[in-house]
């Protein structure tokens, strides 16, 4: 199977120039997956940041979302409390570390260590619209849950 990619230049800047630049794990991976950079204990039932040691100049018309790596939540019990992060294009200056927002759902404390893979970036295309205000829509198909269970 062939895969079709684009490739974009994105510029970034490593807080501690020890860990590893990002990496796609096998060629066909859509996200990159990003580390912690200091050793952080989240109690349980709490939130924390992690930070993610990078500062990411999104490339204009792309955003820029975060998600948990797909074991993370099995292996920590950690998960996004608000699901994806999304990094607007003009985070990104000195200060604005990527942060992952983590929900331990745990009994008992979890440890990141430094350097651990938890979450992804993955960069997607946006496009901001110009809204045109209508006074009917037409026919509407139900509302919420209308087509199933």
């Amino acid at each position: 199977m062939e895969t079709s990619t684009q490739t974009l230049n994105v510029r970034i800047k490593r807080i501690d120039t020890e860990l590893p630049l990002p990496t796609y794990a096998t060629a066909g991976s859509v996200g990159f997956d990003l580390l912690c950079r200091v050793e952080t204990e989240v109690a349980p039932h709490q939130l924390a940041l992690l930070p993610a040691n990078l500062i990411v100049a999104t490339p204009p018309g792309y955003m820029l979302m975060l998600t948990m790596r797909s074991s993370t939540a099995r292996r920590k019990g950690l998960l996004m409390p608000n699901g994806v992060g999304i990094i607007d294009q003009d985070y990104c200056g000195e200060g604005d570390e990527l942060m992952i927002s983590v929900y331990n759902f745990r009994d008992e404390a979890v440890t990141v260590l430094r350097g651990e893979r938890v979450a992804q970036g993955i960069f997607v295309p946006i496009a901001q619209v110009n809204w045109q205000e209508i006074e009917q829509v037409g026919q509407g198909r139900g509302g919420f849950g209308s087509t199933g269970v």
